[in-house]
């Protein structure tokens, strides 16, 4: 389950720029490791290419997370190691041609640098704040204010009219097996191949007449019919439970996310405030002392929702 809070995210790309990083780069005959443990991998013109260059590159893509291991002898690293000679080759040209050279080449390249510094600033500023001490404490908090929810496990065997789910009933009644009966008389095509199972879902979340008819319900309850939008519902209470919170290893993404979003937010009011800022626009709104576009929005007392785990919510609209 999302954040209920809407977050806004600052984006830090290196995506769409790594030619123009390439292109900025100056004195590629410097043999020195940029990291410890560095591996040269590959040169072009003289211009060593590291290991941590073709890592820096998949990451950018997606292809692999920031703290993943990638193998230098695995057939990923060779292809983003090509596409990286590729941008070498490209940017070298381009730097021939003198294209780096117009004043709106050099405003993008500046445009490029400037991202890749905010990168490096909430790295070491911001991810840097972020302690296991601090994911704890929110994560107790959350656990504090969480409203922990019943969880219901229930069968469906939908029908198009009363009378056929009338006979569904007379069916259950002579000791058919409800799995059996769904699989041969419902009508939802979502769940009629697996016994007409919907999986656990809480009531909240439930359609009305479903969560109307299953509220006091027992488990091994036959519940019906009644009817919705798309027909007249038998069900069948296989379960009830009360939901699990996640554990902290689970919740640890979502606040660690929100603990850098706040950071990030933090970090540009800080800035804005010392900062003489003038919006150069005329027309409404101009001037007018807004929150950063780029951090998330301020909601005093605000933090994550403890997110519920995954639940089934394949029951069919009422």
């Amino acid at each position: 389950m999302p954040f209920r809070r809407p977050f806004g995210i600052l984006v830090i790309g290196l995506l769409a720029v790594t030619v123009a990083v390439s292109a900025c780069s100056r004195g590629g005959a410097d043999d020195r490791a940029p990291e410890p443990g560095d591996r040269a991998v590959a040169k072009v013109q003289d211009e060593t290419i590291w290991a941590s260059d073709v890592k820096r590159e998949a990451v950018a893509q997606g292809l692999v997370g920031e703290g993943e291991p990638l193998d230098v002898t695995s057939d990923l690293f060779r292809r983003v190691l090509d596409e990286v000679i590729d941008q070498k080759l490209l940017a070298k040209e381009a730097e021939r041609r003198r294209l780096d050279a117009s004043p709106l080449a050099q405003r993008r390249l500046e445009a490029t640098r400037e991202r890749i510094l905010g990168d490096m600033l909430v790295e070491s500023v911001v991810n840097g704040a972020i302690s296991d001490q601090a994911v704890q404490t929110l994560y107790n908090e959350q656990l504090r204010l969480a409203k922990t929810s019943e969880e219901i496990r229930v069968r469906l065997i939908l029908s198009r009219t009363r009378p056929e789910a009338d006979a569904v009933i007379g069916i259950l009644g002579q000791g058919a097996s409800f799995e059996a009966v769904a699989m041969e008389r419902s009508v939802d095509e979502a769940t009629r191949f697996s016994g007409g199972d919907l999986g656990y879902s809480t009531l909240d979340v439930m359609p009305q007449a479903y969560a109307g008819a299953l509220r006091d319900k027992p488990a091994g309850s036959t519940v019906g019919p009644f009817q919705t939008e798309g027909g007249w519902a038998v069900l069948r209470v296989e379960d009830r439970r009360k939901e699990n919170p996640p554990t902290l290893e689970q919740a640890r993404p979502q606040i660690v996310r929100y603990l850098t979003y706040e950071g990030v937010r933090q970090l540009l009011e800080q800035l804005r405030g010392k900062a003489k800022v003038d919006v150069l626009l005329s027309g409404e709104g101009a001037g007018r002392n807004e929150e950063p576009a780029s951090a998330p929005p301020a909601q005093p007392n605000a933090a994550p929702a403890i997110p519920s785990p995954a639940t089934s919510s394949s029951a069919p609209a009422a």
